[in-house]
């Protein structure tokens, strides 16, 4: 299209204005291509339906996944679309990314797993969706602060990524156990958690938290680190991680490894503490509730005893980690109309994704799901079915891995890099102590943030 006839989406969208959005799309996809070829005998044959090819995570609740690819299948139908969409693992996103850039070629919708790849890395090579996000924000209302850090740049005030859902992180825990020594709802604070762990480990049933390169160590680490009053960066962007803070973190997750945990945690990928609460040896994790559901379906007496509980709190706070997903579009993508439409049809039906996911996918905008929450507010599958109301709450107690600053490029290269669990395994191990431990960190941090300061 030349750039004399070329319209903005938003602008388009406005002028068709009752138009419903399936007929919007099809017509965005007449003004990008002509609607038919010439056929052998010089007669006008049907234009062959666009490609959207989109790259995402494999879920760790399958439920959400048959439901994505069916519906967006039947998506593509309605509106001359033919998806293809590719589920890999989290941990390979990243590479791909690297080889479709290098290639200019590949998919043309990226779905972004922040716990261990980020956008901010690839900003440059991605298409703003301002327009996008104002025209889902117009229809359901603003993204949450934790939402907009995931896809916000605050250096150029533009969107680049849109917010799809992030991934809570409560403690699940074995009420049985935590009440035989005196604690029947659980550890509420990180003293709780080593003091309980030590016994129980003691019983047979130590707790395990990763400390290997993977989503959940950045996760949880990150989280010890904010509620002991350390940080990453301050709220102007300056690196602040070497604080007294950040070394009494060390030191407390240096007792919860050695104290608490067996060292197999070192190797553990994002499904091991799944495993280990499965095994009903683990008597306490901080991880999604996938691993919840996954003991569901082979094990109703055991995940009858399991609980769940906020993140622990520390001596400043009580914060986790939230890894969020965020998709974005390539510009070298050739139906980008197409992208941008089904994205904003995706924002539409996400009530009907997150009970698909059996309440794992925490909305980016409040007005994605109603208040009480389907599914966490009253589980039926649960006993007792108000196990997972808590979780509605977790705006309150998660926040992405720039906080208490703003997401960068650098802050993603630090989660990508895994420098947060490294400085724990360091000293958890005996590698280091904790201050050279922190130290250490503080290198790897600087490096990152001087890389991209000059990026």
């Amino acid at each position: 299209m030349s750039q004399s006839t070329q319209i903005s989406r938003r602008r388009f969208l406005k002028s068709v204005g009752a138009v419903g959005l399936g007929s919007a799309a099809l017509s965005l996809a007449a003004c990008a291509a002509p609607s038919g070829t010439p056929s052998a005998d010089g007669g006008s044959a049907a234009a062959a339906p666009s490609e959207l090819k989109i790259l995402m995570w494999s879920h760790f609740v399958p439920s959400n996944d048959e439901w994505f690819d069916e519906w967006a299948t039947g998506w593509g139908a309605e509106n001359g679309a033919e998806i293809v969409i590719d589920h890999i693992p989290h941990l390979e996103i990243a590479a791909r990314a690297a080889a479709e850039v290098s290639a200019q070629e590949g998919h043309d919708i990226v779905e972004w797993n922040q716990g261990t790849s980020s956008p901010f890395l690839w900003k440059s090579n991605v298409i703003d969706l301002s327009d996008l996000v104002a025209e889902i924000e117009e229809k359901h209302g603003p993204y949450a602060e934790i939402g907009r850090q995931g896809g916000f740049d605050s250096s150029d005030g533009t969107w680049f990524a849109l917010p799809n859902y992030y991934i809570r992180f409560p403690v699940l825990y074995r009420k049985d156990l935590w009440e035989s020594i005196g604690m029947p709802d659980g550890p509420d604070t990180w003293d709780d958690v080593l003091a309980g762990g030590t016994e129980l480990k003691a019983q047979g049933f130590p707790i395990g938290f990763g400390l290997a390169h993977s989503a959940d160590p950045n996760v949880t680490w990150r989280a010890l680190l904010w509620c002991y009053g350390g940080s990453v960066q301050d709220k102007e962007g300056n690196v602040v991680i070497n604080s007294e803070e950040t070394v009494a973190a060390v030191e407390m997750a240096t007792a919860l490894y050695n104290d608490c945990m067996t060292d197999e945690v070192l190797a553990w990928d994002d499904a091991s503490n799944n495993r280990f609460l499965a095994s009903k040896k683990g008597s306490l994790i901080h991880n999604p509730i996938s691993a919840y559901r996954s003991i569901q379906g082979s094990d109703t007496e055991l995940a009858d005893l399991i609980a769940v509980a906020k993140t622990p709190a520390g001596p400043e706070r009580r914060l986790s980690g939230a890894p969020l997903l965020a998709s974005t579009i390539w510009k070298f993508s050739e139906v980008q109309e197409t992208a941008l439409s089904f994205l904003s049809a995706w924002t539409d039906v996400f009530t009907d994704n997150f009970v698909a996911s059996t309440g794992y996918n925490h909305p980016a905008n409040s007005g994605f799901v109603a208040d009480p929450m389907p599914i966490l507010s009253n589980d039926e599958g649960s006993n007792p079915p108000d196990k997972l109301s808590v979780l509605q709450t977790a705006n309150e107690w998660h926040a992405t891995f720039g906080w208490p600053g703003v997401n960068s490029a650098a802050i993603g290269e630090i989660n990508q890099n895994f420098v947060i669990p490294d400085m724990i395994a360091q000293a958890a191990t005996g590698q280091m102590s904790a201050q050279e431990a922190v130290d250490w960190a503080e290198k790897q941090c600087n490096a990152s943030f001087e890389k991209w300061a000059s990026a």
